[in-house]
C-alpha cells in the first residue's frame, strides 16, 4: 500500500481487531461493529492529515494488540531493530539508561503501526531536542464510574478557572470514559515546574468543589468524586494521541471537540469511532487554541492572586 513516500505490506488486512458483539454495555460508540486490521490501516490513512501535527516529533508509546482487543496487550516503548529505516527514532534518557522510541512523522508510519497491530498511541508531552520541555499540559477527567454529566461539569468547572488564568485550553474525549483539556505551552519550562503548577490547578478547583471534585490519587480516598489527575504531566509519561483508536468494543476514538459541542446532550467519551471520527476531524474543532502557547508565569501569578 502506497502511504506518501514510502510502500508499506499490510499482513493479514482481513484479520479482527475488534470483534462485532454487544458492545460494553455502556452506550459507547458503535459497540456491535466488527473492525479489521483493514479497517484501521483505512482510518489511519484518511485521518493521517489531522492526526500527524499531533504527533510529529513526539516520542510515542505503542499499545499493541496482535491478536485484537480480545487477546493480550503489551506496550512497546522500544523501537524493535525489524522496523522499516524510514521511522523516525529518538533515543531519550531514563534511569540507568536510554529507550529508542518511535516517532511518528508520516502517513506511512501511521499505516505501519495500524499493521503491527500498534491500536492506541500514547505520546509525550514535549518533542524530540527538548523532551524534558513540555508544551502541553493536560487534565485527565477521570470520573468514578461511568457517569458523563460528572465530567462535563467539571470540565466546564476547570474551563472557566483556565479562562480566569488567561491559559486557552482544548477538549478531547478520551474514547474510554472522560475527557481531557489540554493546555498548550510555550515550552520554556521543564516537567517539575508543569506539573507542580497542574497541581495547583487541580487543588484549587477541587478546594472550591469538595462534595464533586478530588485530586486523592488513591481510589479508595475519592469516594464517587471525579478525580482531576494531573499525573500524566511528568518526564517520560504519556498521554493518548488526539484521534488514536481505544482498544474498547467498537474501535472508539479519542476525538478533539470544540468547546460547543461540550453542551450538546449526544456527547459521551466514545461518542466517535473509526466509522465517523474522520468527519468530526474536517470540522478543525482545534483551530487556532495550540497555536497560542503560553508561559505559566503569569498564570501563576493569576493563580495565586485567585486563592488569596
Amino acid at each position: 500500500m502506497r502511504a506518501g513516500r514510502h510502500t508499506v505490506e499490510v499482513h493479514r488486512p482481513d484479520k479482527v481487531l475488534f470483534p462485532a458483539g454487544d458492545g460494553d454495555g455502556d452506550g459507547g460508540g458503535a459497540g456491535a461493529r466488527e473492525y479489521t486490521k483493514g479497517d484501521l490501516v483505512d482510518y489511519h490513512r484518511a485521518v493521517a492529515p489531522f492526526m500527524l501535527p499531533h504527533l510529529r516529533g513526539r516520542p510515542l508509546m505503542l499499545e499493541r494488540h496482535p491478536d485484537g482487543v480480545d487477546g493480550p496487550r503489551f506496550m512497546q516503548k522500544n523501537t524493535p531493530d525489524h522496523y522499516p529505516e524510514w521511522i523516525s527514532r529518538v533515543e531519550v534518557g531514563k534511569e540507568g539508561g536510554t529507550v529508542c522510541h518511535t516517532v511518528c512523522d508520516d502517513s506511512a508510519t501511521l499505516v505501519y503501526l495500524a499493521d503491527q497491530a500498534a491500536l492506541t498511541l500514547h505520546r509525550w508531552l514535549s518533542r524530540t531536542g527538548r523532551v524534558d520541555r513540555p508544551d502541553r499540559m493536560v487534565f485527565d477527567l477521570d470520573p468514578a464510574g461511568d457517569d458523563f454529566e460528572a465530567v462535563r461539569t467539571a470540565a466546564r468547572l476547570l474551563g472557566e478557572l483556565l479562562d480566569e488564568l488567561k491559559l486557552p485550553s482544548a477538549l478531547m474525549t478520551t474514547g474510554s470514559r472522560g475527557l481531557h483539556v489540554v493546555v498548550p505551552l510555550n515550552g520554556h519550562q521543564g516537567f517539575d515546574d508543569v506539573r507542580e503548577f497542574a497541581r495547583a490547578v487541580a487543588d484549587a478547583l477541587a478546594a472550591a468543589h469538595p462534595e464533586r471534585l478530588t485530586t486523592a490519587a488513591r481510589k479508595k480516598d475519592r469516594g464517587d468524586r471525579l478525580y482531576l489527575d494531573i499525573q500524566r504531566n511528568a518526564y517520560a509519561q504519556t498521554a493518548v494521541a488526539p484521534f488514536t483508536v481505544r482498544a474498547r468494543p467498537g474501535a472508539p476514538v479519542a476525538t478533539p471537540i470544540s468547546w460547543d459541542q461540550l453542551d450538546d446532550p449526544a456527547l459521551h467519551a466514545r461518542r466517535w469511532t473509526v466509522a465517523d471520527a474522520v468527519e468530526q476531524a474536517r470540522t478543525r474543532p482545534w483551530a487556532g487554541i495550540l497555536n497560542h502557547p503560553r508561559a505559566l508565569g503569569p498564570a501563576r501569578r493569576r493563580l495565586n492572586a485567585l486563592r488569596g
